[in-house]
């Protein structure tokens, strides 16, 4: 069951405002906003790429989908023992994607998911809520492919809410409140989308984009 009193209105309002919402757990339709007082995010430009991920990128054994299932990405992130992705936030993720603000990048090894991660955008603002993997680097290379599209889609925030040892090895980093906010009002005033710019099929083209900037 979801919490009716929460529309996609109001949860575009509160990522504009530099606040995001979370559950206790997946059976609480409840919702509460988070506001921390450091923000994490994902410099565009200072993604790091090895050169073991940049040889399996640049494998023909999968492929990328960008909003191809929506459902199926979430599956995959709330599938743990602890979630915070509940009935609320779910459908509202849905009404955001049906309006063009949520979005999927997806991994897919002939017909099974084995990565994604999915996020809001406003602008040049990219929200990154969650990603998961079902096989060895699933979701690097989810990350990996979704960073080029935002950077090709003239994008200037990454937000990653918090950071994890994991994000950390690729880039990301910790920045105060009040810096995120002034981050957060450039970006989201950019005139751009993320359907700006089609999805690269190239991987020899972005494993060099990727690598001359890492």
């Amino acid at each position: 069951m979801a919490d009716k009193r929460l529309t996609p209105e109001l949860l575009l309002t509160a990522y504009a405002s530099g606040i995001f919402p979370m559950a206790e757990a997946r059976d609480d339709p409840s919702v509460y906003w988070v506001d921390p007082r450091s923000r994490g995010i994902l410099p565009l430009d200072g993604f790091h790429v090895s050169r073991s991920m940049a040889k399996r990128l640049k494998r023909n054994d999968y492929t990328v989908r960008m909003n191809h299932d929506l459902s199926g990405v979430l599956d995959g992130c709330a599938a743990r023992s602890e979630t915070w992705i509940n009935g609320t936030i779910r459908s509202l993720t849905r009404a955001l994607f049906d309006r063009g603000y949520a979005h999927t990048m997806e991994v897919w090894a002939k017909d099974e998911m084995i990565g994604g991660v999915y996020g809001i955008a406003l602008g040049g603002a990219f929200f990154g809520e969650s990603m998961f993997s079902n096989d060895r680097d699933g979701s690097k290379i989810a990350l990996t492919w979704l960073v080029d599209h935002l950077r090709r889609a003239k994008f200037a925030l990454f937000d990653t809410q918090f950071i994890t040892p994991h994000l950390t090895s690729l880039g990301a980093i910790e920045v105060p409140r009040d810096a995120y906010r002034a981050l957060l009002n450039e970006a989201q005033n950019i005139p751009t989308r993320i359907d700006a710019v089609p999805l690269e099929s190239d991987r020899q083209a972005l494993v060099q984009r990727m690598t001359q900037t890492s």
